[in-house]
């Protein structure tokens, strides 16, 4: 089994011999992509229980919440059904003076690409954008993030029994090795993880002008005004919320609540709590772990902002921090200032919802945007007035599951976007061909240009 940890010259080794293995013509064949994703279909599917058993020796979640990580499999399913279909070239139209000619844009696989993967789903978040890549019909060198390490070894295992590795080649290691790799020439870098790190990734690709895809994250505000369902609000706000403990990259931030219903909606998100995970949450087979003492630490110094009315119990010997909701929060606490990624949800009210959009639209630009309510009006002026990578309205998180809607983020958030077809347009470049005929040859364009202005000013000024 080739070695899944490298130096810098063996990187670069393997990133030749994926050129030379591209160059071959290969991968940009219908039948040889097909293949691959099947047997990446195949290969998930039959290690899907060590899948499920890394994920929660990692991230300590209920077997539940970890099959998510198999989401890939949809994924694959999707590409597999559309593929044909996506790798046609689309036609174009072509204007009157340029006849008899045809247009056409044409999908070519970019080459050999980066994806570096994140902690808090660390199966699927790398499996997911190679699907687009295979799609597609890239060569892809992968790095599973070290800090989910036996999800990582397990995820570099698969690949590297699945894949010859001068096509598909996993590598582990720690930042370092993630430098070793952004110091290469890649045709495009696919990355998911914090807007810190995205900025070091971007800046590693710019020396070489590698184009990227970044899928980061920020403070998702989720607005409940007076006309929502407050029982359905409740129990969605806190699936998505403490979902993998609150660490998940479109989980509610933070709440937006109209005054007059706060008290209401807060006694209802209690009850759903007790009602998910009892009243010592702590001894729960359905709730998880907080990945490691380094994030367990910096959400424990966030508890002391405003007022802890539910929650706020925490064993660092566990990684354990309860499901936690703080009231009497300000727009400049100290919480409100970077994502909190982790199981504590402050509450913010407001009297008029233009004071919930400006401290929406005075923050970075989130990844997603949520809303409870049951007025049209409401709906249509939240999604004119603010800037988000995605919305879910009277819902959290579901729209990350739509294969045919994009799924990226804006500004801050990220650049780029997967899922669906959009994973494949991401690892594609569409060529635009031009097709002129030749039977016909107008004299049009050529020197001399005597008597022949008018007719070019009536072209291009009309």
């Amino acid at each position: 089994m080739p070695t899944l940890t490298a130096t810098s010259s063996s990187i670069a080794d393997r990133l030749a011999a994926q050129r030379a293995f591209f160059a071959t013509g290969k991968t940009k064949d219908y039948a040889f992509r097909r293949a691959q994703l099947q047997a990446l279909k195949d290969a998930i599917v039959a290690n899907q229980t060590q899948i499920v058993a890394a994920v929660q020796a990692d991230l300590g979640r209920p077997e539940f919440e970890a099959y998510i990580e198999l989401a890939a499999i949809s994924d694959v399913n999707f590409a597999l059904k559309h593929l044909k279909r996506w790798m046609k070239p689309q036609r174009a139209s072509v204007p009157l003076e340029q006849q008899p000619a045809s247009a056409w844009r044409q999908p070519d696989p970019l080459g050999c690409t980066l994806i570096l993967g994140a902690w808090n789903y660390p199966f699927q978040l790398i499996f997911q954008p190679l699907v687009g890549a295979i799609a597609a019909g890239n060569c892809a060198i992968v790095k599973p993030s070290e800090v989910a390490p036996n999800t990582s070894t397990l995820a570099a295992k698969i690949l590297t029994e699945t894949f010859d590795p001068a096509y598909i080649w996993a590598i582990e290691g720690d930042a370092s090795t993630s430098q070793d790799l952004l110091a290469q020439k890649f045709d495009h870098i696919f990355f998911t993880g914090s807007t810190r790190i995205g900025r070091l990734v971007m800046a590693a690709a710019a020396q070489h002008l590698t184009p990227v895809t970044l899928e980061l994250g920020g403070k998702s505000p989720c607005i409940v005004d007076r006309t929502a369902k407050l029982d359905i609000a409740a129990k969605r706000i806190t699936w998505g919320k403490w979902l993998n403990n609150g660490q998940t990259c479109i989980a509610p931030d933070y709440l937006l609540v109209d005054r007059s219903i706060k008290h209401e909606l807060i006694d209802r998100l209690q009850t759903n709590l007790r009602s998910f995970y009892g009243e010592n949450p702590q001894t729960s087979p359905d709730y998880g772990r907080i990945v490691n003492h380094a994030q367990f630490d910096r959400l424990v110094g966030l508890l002391d902002n405003g007022q802890t009315i539910y929650g706020g119990q925490h064993d660092r010997a566990d990684r354990y921090i309860a499901p936690t909701i703080l009231d009497e929060i300000t727009p400049t606490d100290p919480i409100m200032q970077d994502e909190i990624f982790g199981p504590i949800l402050p509450i913010l009210t407001y009297d008029r919802l233009d004071d919930a959009i400006a401290l929406i639209n005075d923050r970075p630009k989130p990844l997603a945007l949520y809303l409870f309510s049951e007025h049209k009006p409401t709906q249509t002026q939240v999604l004119r007035a603010t800037s988000s990578g995605g919305v879910s309205l009277n819902d959290t998180i579901s729209h990350v599951a739509c294969p045919d809607l994009p799924f990226g983020g804006v500004g801050n958030s990220g650049l780029g976007a997967y899922h669906g077809k959009s994973s494949f347009d991401t690892f594609s470049h569409y060529k635009s061909v031009l097709k002129k005929a030749t039977w016909l040859n107008s004299e049009l364009l050529y020197a001399p240009y005597l008597k022949k202005l008018n007719i070019i000013k009536s072209i291009v000024m009309r």
